[in-house]
């Protein structure tokens, strides 16, 4: 199972870095592998999680909460992302990545989406982009 979520993670990262160039990843826990791919490309990188963040090479941690922002910090993000959040945080990222103008880009944990799980993007997973900027 461990391979299987790092391909999935190379997946999503090498999607990110070719379609985007300053990211933010919302709850990033422990599993840093989609932000540190993205920073190995040279994208900017941020990552928030509502615990202290992992040291990851190239990435700015912050303690944050998506379901109270600290707003000016996100700005000049293309792309707020997420991978398999709990369902209940969509709409509150939804919020935010309208807030600042970006997309935002899910990937979630089986087949959980939100409402209709807005536009599919297959490329070799399938993540669900919930905004379009």
């Amino acid at each position: 199972m461990a391979c299987e979520y790092k391909r999935i993670e190379s997946l999503i990262g090498a999607y990110l870095s070719k379609n985007y160039r300053d990211v933010i990843e919302i709850g990033i826990g422990r599993n840093t592998d989609v932000a540190a791919a993205c920073a190995r490309a040279g994208l900017r990188v941020r990552a928030t999680d509502i615990r202290p963040v992992p040291p990851v090479e190239g990435v700015e941690g912050r303690v944050d909460d998506v379901f109270a922002p600290d707003l000016p910090w996100y700005r000049g993000a293309d792309l707020v992302y997420a991978v398999r959040p709990g369902v209940e945080m969509v709409p509150s990222m939804i919020d935010l990545a309208r807030a600042i103008g970006c997309d935002l880009i899910v990937y979630h944990l089986g087949n959980e989406i939100y409402l209709d799980g807005g536009e599919s993007i297959d490329c070799g997973v399938v993540l669900h982009r919930y905004v379009r900027a």
